[in-house]
């Protein structure tokens, strides 16, 4: 009896994942392509030969950077944070 009822809340359970609705959106290709794009410039590859030139994030930094940039349609602000709000020079 109990194995009985057992199986039925069970299959209801499976029943019901599968049929959850899926919310998750797709990257469009522009949006991908402009994060790319602002990820290579934020972090620059690595050069063969040249130990001077390379990225200087970490592999969590870069995927937080393109989840943000996919986040913002494409758009980052690749603003330095020390940089002054205003762009009047000081006298």
């Amino acid at each position: 009896m109990i194995s009985r009822n057992l199986q039925r809340s069970m299959g209801l359970a499976f029943v019901l994942a599968i049929g959850a609705p899926v919310t998750a959106s797709a990257v469009t290709v522009e949006v991908a392509r402009a994060c790319d794009a602002a990820l290579a410039k934020a972090f620059p590859p690595k050069q063969i030969g040249n130990p001077a030139a390379g990225s200087a994030g970490t592999a969590k930094e870069r995927r937080d950077y393109f989840s943000k940039c996919v986040t913002n349609n494409g758009k980052v602000d690749d603003a330095p944070a020390d940089a002054p709000k205003d762009a009047k020079a000081k006298k």
